[in-house]
């Protein structure tokens, strides 16, 4: 067989049906972000110096894409540097949560550090809480055919143990069947990411997750994302600056000695 020109000898590429959009953008409460910077002020107020500190955006069961709110849990450890999430941290929290408020990403502050980025560290943060995310807030996002090169197309009823040699994948149907596609469902979901900084900086990105259900092919992705900020109306009281400053000294433990392992780019 001869081709005339390369493009001939190109893989068919699968179809695809996209069902549903994972958000682009970030879409927050302002009072969210106001509370985060709040918290930052309470570490130093409270501590008597800038430590990095960990909570995480919170959304809706019914509404996943929106953070309404932001959730401290109790920090493993805080230094100056950087801050460590732990699987079994975030299953904590959720379940302290009530039924109706879901984790859909996490939101960390980087003090005083001239670093206005994510780091390293960070991306191991952010793979952890994507997978715990993930297995929760899930939904079907495309449609995908699976291409089975040698097909094989059998008749229940109709065949001998010696057609099962046939192919690479046989596909046995109640009735005769010329031709076939196999679309297989693509599982996706994301999670939300915001650094904040002390003097009023902040960065976020979205992280997606997807895996086909019957290849298993898993793919991670990241995009840098813009903040829809949505106003409300609604501030910080006094009393839940107090109540946040009660959580600031119970919940975030600084060490002030040197740890060997530091915030790196």
């Amino acid at each position: 067989m001869r081709f005339k020109k390369l493009a001939d000898l190109k893989r068919a590429q699968p179809r695809e049906v996209i069902l549903a959009e994972l958000p682009r953008e970030i879409a927050a409460i302002r009072y969210c972000l106001d509370k985060a910077f709040k918290i930052n002020e309470l570490v130093r107020d409270v501590h008597h110096q800038s430590f990095e500190w960990y909570g995480f955006t919170l959304g809706s069961r019914n509404r996943p894409e929106l953070v309404a709110d932001v959730g401290l849990p109790g920090n493993l450890d805080n230094v100056r540097d950087y801050a460590n999430i732990s699987p079994e941290l975030i299953a904590a929290y959720q379940e302290s949560l009530p039924e109706e408020v879901v984790i859909n990403g996490w939101i960390h502050s980087h003090g005083d550090l001239e670093f206005k980025g994510f780091s390293t560290i960070d991306e191991a943060n952010q793979m952890t809480v994507l997978d715990y995310v993930t297995a929760r807030l899930r939904l079907p996002v495309a449609k995908r055919e699976v291409l089975i090169k040698d097909l094989a197309l059998l008749t229940e009823g109709r065949y001998a143990q010696s057609d099962l040699e046939q192919g690479t994948v046989c596909l046995i149907t109640d009735a005769p069947v010329s031709r076939a596609r196999i679309m297989e469902t693509v599982y996706g979901g994301f999670c939300f990411s915001i650094v904040v900084g002390d003097d009023g900086w902040r960065r976020q990105e979205i992280l997606y997750k997807t895996r086909s259900v019957l290849s298993g092919q898993t793919t991670v992705s990241r995009r840098t994302a813009e903040i829809e900020v949505i106003d409300t109306g609604k501030t910080l009281t006094a009393e839940e600056i107090e109540v946040l400053r009660d959580e600031v000294r119970q919940k975030i433990k600084p060490i002030t000695y040197t740890l060997p392992k530091l915030e790196s780019v």
